[in-house]
């Protein structure tokens, strides 16, 4: 303040004859006064005490030279000349925007100004680094004492704007907002030395209030004599005058606010907490309250990650000494002329009748994982980027390196192979969490049905599959993403609660974690630790991506557009096998059904893959020695990804036709119970098709929906749905027609009985020890599922090809002895010449037949069921019409 002290002397006594003149403010009040009709009253009581106006001449110094930075700043600039070339020119931003300012307000906007998306009506945006390039010691001066000079900055800029645009007849206050600070501070580093100062911290929105007016200039008529008052200017609490300025009015209390000739401006709060990253271990996360006003309510959201920068303040607290119920008012005595918040001045707690908040100069988009900045659009953070606005925001490098990741043939594997690069194998989860990173296409139907867009996925595994590091990794990698524990979290929790506020006693909505991940993704860890009515709260939010909530007089529906991702455990600590994947899950149907893709971890003991395991655990650990490089890396994942999420894939008639048939498919088997499905297969699954086929199209930068990504969503969605490994099958536990004849496909009588080891032992001979059985014990021939799977498959399509070739109409089957023999010659040249293996591969087709026609109902017998071994041979076996080949 060194160089503001050393002008003073200069302009002090032009400061002395200014302030011995009467202000505008003042004239009009004296004419007001001298127009104004009192006939009762004598001439003398007519003289109305003027109030010397308190000056503040390093104010006035300060708002001079924020008007020469306004109207000297300038900027070297490189346009685009009419013939194509390219020249330098100088360039003054704030008087264009002082310019486009009076343009809005005279209604004369011009088609670049509807298009700039950082122009605001009446409030100016300062970027601090170029006030200190301009005048240090300005810069300085603001930084240190921003409340006390912020008035001045204002009328600094009414002034000019005034002085550039004289034709603009308006008494609309004009605003001053600065960003762009050289230190970004935490919320948890304020102290009282920056009370007052001019600071700018980083945190996240989880609670806003309405929109409501702020008195920031209150004119008022006595109501004993009708004099009006001057403007008195209003400071976080209500100020009244202390008198009248009627000399013959003794009134001191009875004032009544004239709302005509007042200023009100819109006022928000905000309540902001500081990062999670930021928080020190073992500590408990800071909130502070913030107050926007004029063009600032309404700039974010709960859940928005911004960088505010403001001053630190000290207000009186009224809310403290209310009772419970009790609005807060300012309590006055009759015997003093104090006003003012009055309370526990007798026990000397004067600490509560205080409390901080924060009052915002400016809002600003912040990137957890830079500092840049990005300026939302009405207080919305841009969804529907169109890919040349994205563009426009690239390096020519970032652009080239875009096209370049384009033209990769095998685009898809390099860039799952790229997410979390520290866990080793899974690659098919990688590449259902990059499609619900890409997602899908938001669709809102002609009579106002909306249709997700958004992936929900959910990971369950034995311990120790890396099951945390996937939602660690996608909750880092998101801009807009919370994580949570499903045993922590309560159904209030993840969507949202209604809490009063403490300064008007009202009640507001709290957000929750599906709020504060809008637009994002929620990864919730150990989801089937979830009390049952914690998890039926999040049906609505997964599915119509909305929570609506009526509590205390409030009924509101607030959106939820996030992707949830889920890790879970078995029930049983190791997940069996021998069971379905819902019965393994602690989920309901309705949860099941609400995710797209559902990957199953099994900890299998396997010494090559172990081995890998444990080199790659190795080679993390060692970290630089023997770094783990991923094709990309997370910047350039993050680039390619917001440029592909701006394209909207359409569906062509081809893809169509293969959609159609994929569902058909995922149908049919569900309705014969071959598939093993985790759960029934419904519409959601066939929507959950549509949505990764346009996350495959966006990710190759498609316009249109190929057949090509229809399969591959299929094959990831019957992967992550169906893949779960099955015991071996038990192909002889339906029997066998028991007429003399074995099941061994042989002709040895090893179904006779044994007469003579069957015949009681005679008194006084010899019994032995062990009975031999009576009959021949049969032995469990199991084969695996794959193996059964794979025979069925190869049967059941030739049978239904003869159906399909027959040109006469009548239907042609072929007999049980047809079929084996069939098999037989087609699997040849694996059995070799060995008898014993053509007549082990005889008995498996036989029992196979068996289990397709008894237990799984694949085939049917065409005529009477057989009832021995002969008429089984010569029985004509078709395929099941139901069944899906």
């Amino acid at each position: 303040m060194a160089s503001v002290a050393s002008v003073r002397s200069q302009q002090e006594n032009e400061a002395e004859r200014a302030a011995a003149l009467p202000t505008r403010e003042q004239a009009e009040a004296m004419a007001e006064v001298a127009a104004m009709p009192q006939p009762e009253r004598r001439e003398a009581d007519e003289a109305v005490v003027i109030e010397p106006e308190i000056t503040d001449p390093n104010g006035e110094i300060v708002k001079e030279r924020f008007m020469a930075f306004l109207d000297t700043f300038s900027e070297r600039t490189t346009v685009e000349t009419a013939d194509g070339d390219y020249e330098e020119t100088q360039y003054y931003p704030y008087i264009d925007q002082a310019s486009r300012i009076a343009r809005k307000l005279l209604e004369q906007e011009t088609d670049e100004d509807r298009g700039n998306q950082n122009q605001l009506a009446y409030t100016l945006l300062i970027d601090f680094s170029h006030l200190q390039r301009h005048d240090y010691d300005l810069a300085e001066a603001l930084q240190a004492e921003f409340i006390r000079f912020e008035p001045f900055l204002r009328k600094g800029l009414t002034q000019f704007i005034h002085y550039q645009h004289p034709e603009l007849h308006t008494h609309k206050s004009f605003f001053v907002a600065l960003h762009d600070l050289p230190v970004l501070g935490k919320l948890r580093h304020l102290r009282m030395e920056q009370i007052g100062s001019l600071v700018s911290v980083k945190g996240t929105v989880t609670r806003s209030s309405e929109v409501r007016p702020e008195l920031l200039q209150g004119v008022f008529r006595c109501q004993d004599c009708g004099l009006v008052s001057q403007a008195i200017q209003q400071q976080f609490h209500h100020t009244r005058p202390t008198r009248c300025r009627n000399p013959r009015c003794k009134n001191k209390r009875h004032f009544t606010l004239e709302t005509s000739m007042s200023e009100f401006v819109d006022w928000q709060k905000l309540r902001v907490q500081e990062l999670s990253h930021e928080i020190p271990p073992g500590s408990m996360p800071r909130s502070m309250d913030v107050f926007c006003r004029g063009e600032m309510v309404e700039r974010c959201k709960a859940g928005d990650t911004v960088i505010l920068t403001g001053s630190w303040v000290v207000i009186p607290d009224g809310g403290a000494l209310a009772r419970a119920g009790e609005a807060p008012r300012s309590i006055s005595n009759q015997n003093t002329d104090s006003t003012g918040v009055r309370g526990l001045q007798a026990t000397g707690v004067k600490e509560l009748t205080y409390r901080t908040c924060f009052l915002v100069s400016s809002i600003l988009g912040a990137s957890d994982k830079s500092n840049k900045v990005n300026l939302w659009v009405n207080g919305v953070e841009p969804q529907e980027d169109t890919p040349e606005q994205v563009v426009l925001e690239l390096t020519p490098q970032q652009r080239q390196e875009i096209r370049d990741m384009r033209s990769t043939p095998n685009l898809y594997e390099l860039l799952a192979q790229s997410i979390c690069p520290n866990t080793a194998g899974h690659l098919e989860i990688k590449k259902g969490i990059l499609l619900q990173l890409l997602g899908g296409v938001h669709k809102t139907a002609p009579d106002g049905l909306k249709l997700r867009g958004d992936i929900n996925l959910c990971i369950v595994g034995d311990p120790s599959t890396a099951k945390s590091q996937f939602l660690k990794y996608v909750h880092a990698f998101s801009n807009r993403s919370v994580y949570c524990v499903g045993k922590a979290s309560s159904a209030a929790g993840l969507t949202a609660a209604v809490q009063r506020d403490s300064d008007t006693g009202e009640y507001g909505i709290e957000a929750g974690a599906l709020l504060l991940a809008d637009n994002g993704i929620c990864c919730i860890d150990e989801f089937d630790k979830m009390d049952p009515s914690d998890q039926v709260a999040i049906h609505e939010a997964m599915e119509q991506q909305t929570i609506s909530i009526t509590k205390a007089g409030i009924q509101a529906t607030l959106n939820a557009r996030a992707s949830i991702l889920a890790a879970a455990n078995p029930v049983y600590g190791r997940y069996d096998r021998s069971k379905t994947l819902s019965a393994n899950v602690a989920l309901s149907a309705p949860i099941l059904s609400r995710f797209d893709l559902f990957f199953v971890v099994l900890d299998d003991c396997n010494p090559a893959t172990d081995r890998r395991v444990a080199q790659h655990i190795l080679n993390v650990h060692r970290c630089k020695e023997t770094l783990v490089t991923a094709p990309y890396t997370m910047e350039q994942i993050q680039r390619y990804i917001r440029f592909a999420r701006t394209i909207h894939p359409k569906i062509t008639p081809a893809s169509q036709r293969v959609l159609v048939d994929c569902y058909r498919r995922l149908r049919q088997s569900d309705s014969l119970g071959a598939s093993r499905s985790a759960y029934r297969i419904t519409v959601r699954q066939l929507e959950s098709l549509i949505r990764l086929s346009e996350a495959l199209a966006r990710l190759h930068c498609d316009s249109e929906i190929q057949p090509d990504y229809v399969n591959k969503a299929f094959r990831l969605l019957k992967t992550s749905i169906l893949r779960v490994e099955t015991s071996d099958i038990a192909v002889d536990e339906g029997g066998d027609h028991d007429n003399g004849d074995d099941d061994d496909g042989d002709d040895n009588p090893d179904d006779a009985p044994h007469q003579a080891d069957e015949a009681e032992p005679r008194p006084g001979e010899y019994e032995p020890s062990e009975q031999p059985p009576s009959r021949k014990e049969k032995k469990k021939t199991k084969i695996s599922f794959e193996e059964y799977e794979a025979m069925a498959h190869m049967i059941a399509t030739q049978l239904r090809s003869l159906e399909s070739d027959d040109d006469e109409g009548d239907p042609v089957y072929w007999k049980w002895k047809d079929v084996v023999e069939w098999y037989l010659s087609q699997v040849e040249s694996d059995i070799g010449d060995s008898v014993e293996a053509l007549e082990a591969t005889r008995k498996k087709v036989n029992l196979v037949l068996r289990r397709l026609v008894n237990t799984d109902h694949v085939l049917v017998t065409v005529g009477p069921m057989p009832t021995n071994k002969q008429q089984e041979a010569n029985t004509p076996l078709a395929v099941h019409p139901n069944y899906a080949i």
